[in-house]
């Protein structure tokens, strides 16, 4: 895909002298005039690990007691340009502010994403979000906008419309969740429309770990005719990860962010490794998070990528949310588990996964939009790779919700 940028290859050393300075050259601001971080961190620190881990409670807490924007506010609220908050799907949402300068450092973040799925100023790029108050689309439009490449907005439209808008300007990018790329093939079909003939070349995800699960992946790719990358962001972080021409995982962009894996019971935090990734900021100082405890599960690698770049590699993406994990009858399991094994059977339209509580036991049941017969095979292959027995019921196709945003497909029930 190009030429890469001097720290896509840099070496541990320079990569953990780069981030330090510029790390340590921002903090005696933080503790002069960011009341929250004042109150965090040490006198001194000479190194990471003299640093105070962040949670998402304590940020939300915060809001709360000094609403509505809290007190990790490292300027006067004069000096902000932008407010954008988080989806809520783990609770309450949070607020962040960004200034003028933060928010062209989350233009340039952008770019490696784009350079690294081959996205040029000469392509047409298509976002199919309601451009809410949600960050990372109005990020990824207005990294686009400094890319250079021509915008396209399917805000304020139905997915119809979105279909018919993506053929008519003859969109070459789609940004989307994996989710919403496969209810963009399905309405597509119900009107006549074969998009994987349109000019769609690439298509880029964020919000779910779809596109770094092989199986949906492949699903999106043949149904769209594209070729699918992975992002990763959140909108307390920033836009910090993409996949590479490889496609087995997602880099961190560390010229921007410290990444960190937290081993969730030891409570020590590594460079690689099995945990909860853990995120530092290095462009956002008007309201930055310093050692942010993402809640995302991981598994970190490094080394040299065979795209060349030796940025550390979350293998196979995010598998899911640390709380998320559900324990079945002794058996271990992440939601993006069960959808790598339902995304291989095509017969499947969309699907719910529901752990009940009946007698005192758990019991995993699935809700699929599929001939019983397909229900059956798929409740034999969950059974058989990944030890556990699941409920897989059946039900007419278009019955489940359709998600635009991140699907809410797991739930907890008791029975």
């Amino acid at each position: 895909m190009g030429e890469l940028d001097t720290f896509e290859t840099w070496s541990d050393r320079e990569r953990r002298r780069a981030q330090w300075e510029r790390l340590a050259a921002k903090l005696p601001e933080l503790r002069r005039t960011n009341p929250f971080y004042r109150a965090k961190l040490p006198e001194r620190a000479s190194g990471l690990g003299d640093l105070p881990f962040t949670t998402k409670s304590e940020l939300s807490e915060d809001q709360a007691a000094r609403p509505p924007f809290g007190t990790n506010l490292t300027y006067p609220i004069g000096r902000y340009v932008r407010l954008h908050q988080t989806s809520g799907t783990t609770g309450r949402p949070l607020r962040f502010l960004d200034t003028a300068e933060s928010w062209e450092w989350w233009r340039e973040c952008w770019q490696p994403i784009y350079r690294a799925a081959g996205v040029t100023a000469s392509d047409r790029i298509f976002f199919a979000f309601s451009f809410g108050p949600f960050v990372g689309f109005w990020s990824a439009f207005a990294g686009a906008e400094r890319l250079g490449a021509l915008c396209l907005t399917g805000g304020a439209m139905s997915t119809t419309e979105r279909v018919a808008a993506i053929v008519a300007a003859e969109a070459t990018v789609l940004l989307c969740t994996p989710t919403y790329a496969l209810r963009l093939a399905e309405a597509a079909r119900e009107e006549g429309v074969d998009l994987a003939r349109s000019a769609l070349r690439v298509s880029i995800h964020a919000g779910e770990p779809g596109a770094s699960i092989p199986a949906t992946r492949e699903r999106i790719e043949t149904e769209l005719g594209v070729e699918v990358f992975d992002h990763t962001g959140a909108t307390e972080v920033g836009a910090h990860g993409f996949s590479c021409s490889a496609r087995d995982g997602v880099h961190i962009n560390e010229a921007e962010f410290i990444a960190e894996i937290l081993d969730v019971r030891t409570g020590e935090a590594r460079e690689e490794g099995e945990g909860e990734l853990v995120l530092t900021n290095l462009g956002r100082w008007g309201m930055p998070v310093i050692r942010y405890r993402t809640g995302d599960r991981v598994s970190a690698v490094r080394g040299t990528c065979s795209c060349g770049r030796t940025l550390v590699k979350l293998a196979g993406g995010i598998a899911g949310r640390v709380d998320d994990m559900v324990t079945v009858r002794g058996v271990n399991v992440f939601p993006s588990a069960i959808e790598a094994i339902v995304r291989r059977f095509d017969e499947v339209g969309e699907y719910r996964i529901a752990l009940a509580r009946v007698r005192e036991m758990d019991e995993l049941r699935c809700t699929v939009e599929a001939p019983a017969d397909v229900a059956e095979l798929l409740a034999g292959a969950i059974h058989r790779e990944l030890g556990i027995r699941c409920v897989v019921e059946t039900v007419a196709r278009g019955t489940l919700p359709r998600f635009e945003m991140k699907a809410k497909r797991f739930n907890k029930t008791n029975v």
